[in-house]
């Protein structure tokens, strides 16, 4: 006779698989799992400084004047003749780093802040196969990363539209695109954000499932992507450099040319798609595997 599952045990598939009424795909709703998401503190705090930050820096320039860029042109110095300009400098200043920290934060904390709760063993015994609980809380994650993503030039756009007026786009190499093409060129810009940070959300998700620390999966992808745009900052390695995730970071800037340019964008969401099925890999067949006992 086989002996009930304790707490820290999920029961086994056949025995799941013969309990009348159980439906694998009923378990955890990703309803449940993303207003419970949405309600903690950390989510908050991201969303309102993400909200906040085009606050600040419209703040910065009427403070400090117009954007004065030295005799070479970038889209800071057309911040301030319209809110999609505003918008497009937003995401220039933030590209780099801050979009990459909600994606680790939100990737990186789910399954090892349940495992930190001593909650993990208890969703695996409700039961909650393994898979299901990884999908769900996967899904929860990429869809709170887009959405900071979304948040940041919405709010950018409605600021710098109430500071700056509602105008064509200014485009570093000379010209100007009209307002509503200028929005199309930002939705690309924030759709390639989002598929280039994959990486590190399947790098983040991995680590969660890897430790008990939210803090240890959040630092452990945080402080990878840091590595690897300084190996990228090593000219030496030449060619090498293009099968790095942050070789391809900056590829949106195409977006911004009077030409649409897909190449380098391509790339990078190769390279990045491509690494990210591996860390996806890594994590599933590791916590397929792993003894939970928190």
């Amino acid at each position: 006779m086989t002996p009930p599952a304790g707490p820290g045990t999920a029961p086994t598939t056949a025995a799941l698989d013969s309990a009348p009424g159980f439906t694998p795909r009923r378990t955890l709703p990703v309803r449940v799992e993303a207003v419970r998401q949405l309600r903690r503190r950390r989510t908050l705090v991201i969303g309102a400084l993400l909200a906040l930050l085009p606050a600040v820096v419209a703040i910065a320039f009427a403070v400090g004047g117009a954007p004065d860029g030295g005799g070479e042109s970038t889209l800071v110095d057309a911040a301030t003749t319209s809110g999609v300009n505003f918008a497009a400098t937003c995401l220039f200043l933030s590209a780099g780093f801050l979009l990459v920290v909600p994606v680790a934060l939100f990737c990186g904390d789910t399954v090892a802040s349940e495992a930190g709760w001593s909650s993990l063993r208890y969703l695996l015994a409700a039961p909650v196969p393994r898979s299901r609980l990884l999908l769900v809380k996967l899904w929860v994650a990429l869809l709170f990363s887009a959405a900071a993503m979304v948040l940041l030039p919405l709010a950018a756009l409605l600021i710098g539209t109430a500071a700056y007026g509602w105008g064509p786009l200014s485009l570093p190499t000379g010209g100007s695109l009209s307002a509503g093409d200028a929005l199309g060129r930002i939705a690309v810009t924030v759709a390639y954000l989002f598929l280039s940070q994959l990486v590190t959300a399947a790098l983040a998700f991995w680590l969660s499932t890897a430790t008990d620390a939210p803090l240890g999966a959040v630092g452990g992808a945080l402080g990878l992507t840091i590595v690897g745009s300084i190996l990228d900052a090593i000219t030496a390695l030449g060619d090498w450099r293009e099968f790095l995730p942050a070789h391809w970071q900056f590829a949106w800037t195409d977006a911004f040319q009077p030409e649409l340019e897909w190449g380098a964008m391509t790339r990078g969401v190769s390279v990045s798609v491509a690494c990210a099925v591996v860390f996806l890999a890594l994590a599933f067949r590791g916590f397929r595997r792993k003894d939970i006992v928190s």
